[in-house]
């Protein structure tokens, strides 16, 4: 059974007032709220286990050890990795894939190419930049249509021999496009011996991950976004790669021996995991998968894709608002704009006024403005507790933003 009203009084600060109105929250591409549980379980480790892990014989280190490791073996189910030594706790996913460009730099030469697409958020674009800088490497981009979605003839012509990295997102944070990773994979598969990372931030919230059947070299992905607190995520490597791969930070944690005359790393996974790790946040992402599977991941991408469908069928009858990737598939996110406004972020203050929570600009993802030829869009994100209604208030506040602003 779906209850919305039994989901939404699991979430206390969708019962508060923002601006004299009450609240709806529509910027969860940004960040989702957190459940009651998963604040419980961070409440919990601080007053009741605090320790650091790993590192202690005393009993609040092992019980601290024990929970930060059971949440681990729930994400390694949660994404069905075959070891839970294969899931790295990590910041988020701009760490993920800054670790993954870091450790990847002794593998790349000058003239080598990495290849990432024009969805990308800036986290998947300036960390193999960087990447570019340090080797002499070169990026290649594959376009997008008007309708923002990939054209992965350009794919094609660009896997050879050469490429060493195709990195793209699941799906668009700014347009909730849902990309083909697995047609992507297969065709990287068939025609080089590239790394495949797939950042999973916009769609680990919203889909059943299998990094396995999906056959990624690396998968990231970001726990504030899947209802768990700020300063958590995964990266995902498969074994053999992230053993023949050389460490991220040094420090405390990731050695087996450390003397002046040289290091040894400990394994997996703590050979990436240096220093005090967010042990609260850790163990809370494991109570968010908690939450969502006790919801059912079935349950949450029915009422997330009813919601996007209705939200998008009753903005389009506004007279003037466009819509980008309209026609592409697409999860999560609806994303535009109003002719005659000339700046998204006036409607989205407008709407802050009324109590709508939208975010508005370019989303960290300038290239696709720049594409569309804009400066940025409005964009409302949906999460398991939003409502129909909700829909509907946003509908209404967009007319009065309209009429305001045109």
């Amino acid at each position: 059974m779906f209850d919305i009203q039994e989901i939404r009084s699991q979430f206390s600060i969708l019962d508060r007032e923002v601006n004299g109105k009450p609240l709806v929250y529509l910027d969860n591409a940004a960040t989702s709220q957190k459940p009651n549980s998963v604040l419980e379980v961070c409440h919990a480790y601080y007053t009741e286990l605090n320790a650091n892990v790993h590192r202690g014989i005393h009993t609040l280190s092992q019980l601290a050890t024990e929970e930060m490791e059971l949440s681990r073996r729930k994400i390694q189910k949660f994404i069905n990795a075959e070891h839970d030594f294969e899931v790295i706790f990590t910041k988020g996913t701009t760490e993920g894939i800054n670790l993954i460009a870091y450790i990847l730099t002794q593998k790349l030469q000058k003239d080598d190419e990495i290849i990432i697409s024009y969805l990308e958020h800036h986290s998947n674009i300036v960390p193999w930049q960087m990447l570019c800088e340090r080797t002499g490497a070169r990026l290649r981009v594959i376009p997008i249509d008007e309708n923002g979605v990939l054209q992965l003839d350009y794919l094609d012509q660009y896997l050879s021999e050469k490429t060493k990295v195709v990195s793209v997102n699941q799906v668009s944070n700014a347009l909730g496009i849902v990309n083909p990773i697995e047609k992507i994979i297969a065709k990287t598969r068939k025609n080089s011996d590239a790394y495949i990372v797939i950042d999973g931030a916009q769609s680990a919230p919203h889909f059943d991950i299998d990094v396995q059947k999906m056959d990624c070299d690396f998968f990231v992905f970001s726990g504030h976004k899947m209802y768990a607190p700020m300063g958590t995520g995964i990266l995902y490597g498969k074994r053999e790669i992230l053993e023949a791969l050389p460490p991220f930070h040094g420090g405390g944690e990731m050695i087996a021996t450390c003397s002046f005359e040289g290091t040894t790393y400990a394994g997996l996974p703590f050979k990436y995991e240096a220093g005090t790790p967010n042990v609260g946040g850790n163990i809370a992402l494991g109570a968010a998968v908690d939450f969502m599977n006790r919801v059912g991941h079935e349950n949450i991408q029915n009422h997330e894709n009813a919601l996007l469908e209705y939200a998008q069928r009753q903005l389009l009858e506004i007279e003037g608002l466009k819509v980008y990737g309209e026609k592409a598939k697409r999860t999560g996110v609806v994303s535009f704009n109003l002719e005659g406004v000339g700046i998204a972020s006036d409607v989205g203050m407008i709407l802050d006024k009324m109590g709508i929570a939208v975010r508005t600009g370019h989303h960290c993802t300038q290239p696709i403005m720049n594409f569309f030829n804009i400066a940025g869009t409005v964009r409302a994100s949906f999460a398991v507790y939003n409502t129909f209604e909700e829909i509907d208030r946003l509908v209404e506040g967009v007319k009065k933003a309209q009429r305001m602003l045109g």
